[in-house]
């Protein structure tokens, strides 16, 4: 049995109204399976995971609710049992506190995307290949390295990418949507332009780019994005625990859903629901043998 489910719905809600959010709830033709609630936290990368793992969950017969929470939040729902699951752990570096903190409250079923990545990002067409190798074309980037915002764990580390390399390009500011649109114009102006990057991202599906080489490994090493489920979810809810268990899809995958979502009036829901609906091949490893 689920644990005072009415309870768990209205906790999660005041969770979401104190992050500022709202509670989305499955419009799915539940076939009396149950309710799986996800949590999640608002980024890209996030908001298509989840929303695709939801419309998987309703093809096999669940309703499914959605809240929108900050990070912190987002690990306490799952540790309380507010949540049954989210599919947006970063691990082992981004979210180690949190694990570390409730990480004997929740279930790591592993990785569901491996290929996480932090670094310099240039157009491929760039000569340039390396961090090491900025400073001799500082000319050529207009002497900046385009940063998003001035808070973010990225940006923190690319002004030690700065101070290490001795780099004479300056770190600006910004955000993520200021970062692309720098490099858009400067792609379609066929010009240099060196931007603050992650994977995954949208923009690797869009245009041809690269990452800079990081021989002083400032950045560190790749990371990968886990399941977390809250405990007694298997027992309770069998079929949607081994959905969870077997979610598992590349950068690229997600990829092409975060580039859908960038489409003007775009509905991620609507996107992951046409992206489950055109990539059944690989939805069906996810599904359990009926």
């Amino acid at each position: 049995m689920n644990k005072h489910p009415l309870n768990r719905r209205i906790r999660l809600a005041g969770l979401a109204m104190a992050a500022g959010t709202a509670l989305a709830a499955g419009s799915a033709q539940a076939q009396d399976k149950g309710s799986v609630h996800l949590a999640y936290v608002e980024w890209s990368s996030e908001v298509a995971s989840t929303n695709v793992v939801r419309a998987v969950l309703e093809q096999a017969g669940y309703e499914v609710e959605m809240t929108s929470l900050s990070a912190a939040a987002m690990w306490q729902s799952v540790a309380t049992g507010d949540a049954d699951a989210i599919v947006a752990a970063w691990l082992p570096t981004t979210h180690a506190d949190y694990m570390e903190r409730v990480g004997d409250e929740v279930v790591d079923l592993g990785v569901n995307l491996d290929g996480t990545k932090l670094g310099l990002v240039v157009p491929a067409y760039s000569d340039v290949d390396s961090i090491a190798e900025l400073n001799d074309h500082a000319d050529d980037f207009n002497g900046e390295i385009i940063g998003i915002d001035p808070g973010a764990g990225l940006m923190g580390l690319t002004e030690e990418v700065v101070d290490t390399y001795d780099l004479d390009l300056a770190l600006r500011s910004g955000s993520g949507a200021t970062m692309t649109a720098a490099l858009e114009s400067a792609i379609n102006n066929e010009e240099d332009v060196v931007v603050t990057g992650w994977t995954p991202h949208w923009k690797f599906a869009r245009w041809d780019l690269k990452y800079l080489e990081d021989p002083e490994n400032v950045y560190g090493g790749a990371e990968q994005i886990h399941t977390i489920a809250r405990q007694g979810l298997e027992e309770e809810m069998p079929e949607a625990y081994a959905i969870l268990d077997a979610f598992e899809w590349t950068p690229e995958q997600m990829g092409e859903v975060m580039l859908m979502n960038q489409e003007d009036d775009a509905d991620p829901y609507e996107n992951a629901k046409q992206w489950v609906e055109e990539n059944q091949d690989v939805v069906e490893e996810w599904l359990p043998e009926s």
